[in-house]
């Protein structure tokens, strides 16, 4: 990737950012919002008083679906959470852990009943997806948003 801002990749939700006065900055390829005029704090109280909008179009989405084996028993040898256990139409907060100890990533998973929907950071979205193809009897569709 290029440092300049001309090969920054924009979201969806980029001219909202803009047009509140965020500070964009580039990561994992993107130009995404840092901060607004109010501030952190602000931020942080309103959030925990109304509301906040966090942008993830960004970051990687995955599907994972049986090709042999069940997606969510799988997932649970990479994701020491209950993968299985989350009911259809909703969602767990998950981590990619070591072998030999340790987190890799964070992870979001959605059970959409006829398969799973992953959302992986964008700076890690390409070695999520390697771990996930590591999955013996599972299809991994990785949605490129780049």
């Amino acid at each position: 990737m290029a440092d300049g801002a001309d090969t920054l990749r924009r979201t969806p939700l980029y001219d909202l950012h803009v047009a509140r006065g965020a500070r964009m900055v580039p990561f994992a390829g993107w130009e995404m919002p840092v901060q607004y005029p109010a501030g952190v704090l602000a931020e942080h109280n309103h959030t925990r008083a109304r509301a906040g909008l966090f942008d993830v179009s960004h970051m990687g989405q995955v599907i994972l679906r049986n090709a042999g084996r069940d997606p969510a028993e799988a997932l649970e040898t990479l994701v020491p959470a209950d993968v299985i256990g989350i009911p259809v139409g909703r969602q767990r907060y998950g981590i990619f852990t070591a072998p030999e100890g340790g987190v890799l990533d964070d992870l979001m998973i959605a059970n959409k009943g006829d398969h799973l929907f992953l959302v992986v950071n964008a700076a890690n979205v390409d070695q999520d997806v390697a771990l996930l193809q590591s999955l013996q009897g599972v299809e991994v569709s990785f949605i490129d948003s780049r």
